[in-house]
């Protein structure tokens, strides 16, 4: 499942409170993975049964909807003792007392909270506090970058930047895009230049971002979006026209039998934008030689290229019985033991500096050349938005970006209506 699948799959659906615990005295682990993902968690489970067997682990995986699922738990007065958060959609849960606050357990352990916050990034770190409190730990990372196929660039005679702190401009970026893509006598695409595997108005406004803009102000607890800012809209614009005006990318009547992922993989996209999640699934074909590098920076921002958060952490229902065995697993999996299991999984990417540099992590990417774009990753991530009713925000925003991206609009318009109303969600829920 994506990740948007699964931020949008608790939109309209009530946050409840009431959580307890089941019957027998195991710890109850939801979360949502597909089935490598799982194997990897369940190593991390395994190492610390073996380091702790006086604390049980029971999984519940989650089924298409896990958010759902998670909420009928809790409705039923059997809600996890350990939950999976969403960058997106913590700030909901926490707001109403779904989830505890973490200083509680960090508070009495100043030590260990130090280490921890010298070895991890701040803002991953920073996307889980929500009012002063600290609903989750970071466990992945897990922002957009672009995966790019090394011998179409060759042929093109196209060089990719190596790191966030040397970025592309969109200029140089569309000019690649552009000697990239290929088309018939008759006009059909056969190899587009520049393909997404996002969202793409996530996508868009991180192009926004990369023009020196933020898309909401601050960007935890926000009271007002910069949509209507003209730095965030040129950017979202030159995404959109990517597809709609110099058509080096697909617009959706394109892509209607064939997947992002599935034009990269055959060699008939030279980009794609993506995360980490889809580092597998490209890593295992023999005929496909890749590589990664950064996002583009408009005339706007930069000089470094950022990306977003993307990151999802591992929270404790506040009404958990098992309050303190539960602290033991999120204090294991996040810190560095867990985190150097997930450094050599190849799976995920780590949110520690010991595990994103070891020599385990570096060995799970063996045909990156540019392993820096997963390194420094952390370092160069920005909120999206932390607000407690994102969905409500993103109705409204998905509704007005897609005008800009089928090119029936101009994107300097969302600063009237569009902007207002998001504001004045922003604005009631402070």
């Amino acid at each position: 499942m994506s990740r948007r699948a699964v931020l949008r799959s608790a939109l309209g659906l009530p946050l409840l409170a009431g959580c307890g615990g089941g019957a027998d005295d195991a710890v109850t682990f939801f979360f949502q993975a597909r089935p490598e993902e799982a194997r990897t968690r369940l190593l991390i489970i395994d190492e610390f049964r073996r380091r702790r067997p006086d604390i049980e682990i029971r999984t519940i995986m989650s089924g298409p909807d896990p958010l759902q699922q998670m909420l009928t738990y809790c409705a039923g007065g059997k809600c996890p003792d350990v939950l999976m958060a969403w960058e997106l959609l913590y700030a909901g849960l926490a707001e109403r007392g779904v989830l505890a606050d973490l200083r509680e357990f960090l508070d009495r352990d100043p030590g260990y909270a130090e280490a921890l916050a010298a070895d991890g990034y701040a803002p991953l770190r920073d996307t889980f506090r929500w009012r002063g409190g600290q609903f989750a730990l970071p466990e992945q990372w897990s922002g957009v970058f672009l995966y790019y196929n090394r011998k179409l660039f060759a042929q093109a005679g196209v060089h990719a930047p190596t790191r966030w702190a040397q970025a592309w401009s969109f200029a140089e970026f569309l000019h690649a895009a552009r000697a990239l893509t290929r088309a018939d006598g008759d006009g059909r695409v056969r190899q587009w230049g520049f393909v997404d595997a996002w969202v793409p108005y996530y996508s868009a406004a991180c192009f926004g971002m990369n023009n020196g803009a933020e898309w909401f102000s601050p960007p935890v607890a926000p009271t007002r979006t910069n949509i209507g800012d003209p730095r965030f809209a040129e950017g979202l614009q030159f995404y959109a026209d990517l597809a709609v005006r110099h058509r080096v990318a697909p617009r959706a009547a394109d892509q209607q039998s064939v997947s992002a992922p599935d034009l990269f993989a055959r060699g008939r996209a030279a980009m794609l934008l993506g995360g980490h999640w889809l580092y597998s699934e490209f890593a295992g074909r023999e005929d496909l030689d890749f590589d990664v590098t950064v996002l583009p920076v408009g005339p706007h921002g930069g000089p470094a290229a950022i990306t977003d958060v993307g990151t999802t952490g591992l929270a404790i229902a506040a009404a958990s019985p098992r309050r303190e065995q539960a602290w033991e697993f999120v204090k294991f999996a996040t810190g560095p033991e867990g985190q150097e299991i997930i450094a050599r999984s190849g799976l995920f990417v780590p949110v520690l500096k010991s595990a994103m540099h070891s020599e385990g992590f570096a060995a799970a990417h063996p045909g990156i050349r540019n392993l820096a774009v997963f390194t420094e990753g952390p370092a160069h991530s920005r909120h999206l938005a932390v607000t407690p009713v994102w969905g409500k925000v993103e109705s409204l925003l998905e509704r007005g970006c897609n005008r800009v991206l089928r090119g029936g609009a101009r994107a300097d318009s969302l600063g009237g209506r569009t902007a207002d109303d998001i504001d004045e969600l922003l604005r009631a829920s402070t």
